[in-house]
């Protein structure tokens, strides 16, 4: 797994040569099965004598009515362009590892990515991925704007259970981008991918969500905690982390982080942060300037499997199951017990532990919801009052 950082090696790809021969052979296709058909004749310059029209030519006619479709879907493509990238910028980050002496100067790491400008509270601030700015210095992050202007940080913020970072910067006329809900994409569904691969700023590409809900990505040396990503066709390559995807409303669903690649560069496997998750990390950051997590204090069984569901009265493999209750903790007050199975969470099907997680870490904290769980065979209906996780592993250390 690669996250995306700076390059300078390039590789070609030969798409255009692929999508090209598809064209010949299926224009030779059509040509090579051509019949006459009893349609209205059309005349041919130089020639005193009508010919039938062919399968051909009707095939042609065809293509003409359904272009007219086609440029209305290229004509929104380059109005979402048009609307995005002035919104994107190219960040740029510095910083030395430590000296021990034993050569002549500090080795310098470059890390070069993209970023949101977004605008909360009537301030301005990017959203980038945390692995582009980590360890460095406000003097020693850059971010350039579409226009070319160049602006100085004044603070940030990073989460690295997330990979989320926030920039504050202040300028004129700066334009925020639009926030879609990541919650209602499907997959299938046409999206848009704008950012710096190998430090060439504001490329965009454009591709489908491929899935949803990717959560066991090993991300470089350093874990990320939560995960929920979207995965997305759309050529995602080293430069690209903090850039937007986009749906094609021009709304932002998420945030470019990582791709699946043996040789460095983009195979098609690539993923974003949901929105929802961004901004869930963001504005805790900005306002408390860390991330609280709500905690429901279950320990779930990692080896729960098709068998296990099975004797649950399960047709298949969902859910999570409870193999420990921390005592006085939401679970223990809410009487979750060892081996209920938690299939949904606040209306809300679990899929797996992990879903779990995700689910109630981005629970407002001391919000109640109500769980459902499958216990002795039959459905069983709780009420939980989420606490802060903080104060559950303070008390532990």
């Amino acid at each position: 797994m690669e996250v995306c950082g700076k390059m300078r090696e390039f590789h070609y790809f030969s798409l255009v040569v692929f999508s090209t021969t598809i064209l010949q052979i299926g224009l030779l296709a059509s040509y090579s099965n051509a019949q006459t058909v009893a349609l209205k004749p059309r005349s041919q310059p130089g020639n005193a004598v009508d010919r039938p029209v062919t399968r051909r030519d009707q095939l042609y006619a065809e293509i003409q009515a359904d272009y007219d479709l086609f440029r209305q879907h290229a004509d929104l493509l380059k109005k979402v362009v048009r609307l995005a990238k002035p919104t994107v910028v190219h960040l740029e980050s510095y910083r030395t590892e430590a000296f021990d002496g034993r050569f002549g100067s500090q080795p310098t790491i470059e890390e070069a990515g993209s970023g949101i400008i977004i605008e909360l509270n009537h301030e301005y601030f990017v959203i980038t991925n945390r692995h582009v700015i980590a360890q460095t210095s406000l003097e020693n992050i850059k971010v350039r704007l579409n226009d070319g202007r160049f602006l100085q940080p004044l603070k940030t913020w990073t989460d690295p259970d997330t990979d989320v970072a926030v920039i504050r910067i202040r300028g004129d006329n700066l334009p925020a981008a639009h926030l879609g809900n990541s919650d209602e994409l499907e997959i299938g569904e046409f999206v848009v991918a704008v950012g710096s691969p190998f430090g060439l700023s504001h490329s965009v590409t454009h591709g489908i969500i491929s899935a949803k809900g990717r959560r066991d990505l090993e991300l470089g040396s350093e874990a990320v905690r939560l995960q929920d990503f979207l995965q997305t066709d759309a050529a995602i390559n080293p430069g690209n982390s903090g850039g937007p995807l986009l749906n094609m409303r021009g709304e932002v669903i998420g945030i470019n982080t990582a791709i699946a690649s043996n040789s460095g560069g983009n195979e098609g496997v690539s993923f974003a942060i949901p929105i929802k998750l961004v901004m869930f990390v963001a504005q805790q950051l900005i306002v408390h300037g860390e991330v609280s997590h709500a905690y429901l204090g279950v320990q779930l069984d990692s080896e729960y499997t098709m068998e296990k569901a099975t004797r649950l009265g399960l047709d298949r493999l969902r859910g999570a199951l409870v193999k420990g209750v921390t005592p006085r903790s939401p679970a223990f007050f809410a009487n979750l017990r060892i081996n209920d199975l938690i299939t949904t969470y606040d209306g809300i099907l679990v899929e797996d532990d992990d879903h779990l997680v995700n689910l109630v870490s981005l629970t407002p904290i001391n919000e109640t919801v109500e769980i459902d769980v499958v216990r002795n065979e039959k459905l069983v209906q709780l009420t939980v009052k989420v606490a802060n996780r903080r104060h559950f592993e303070s008390a532990n250390r």
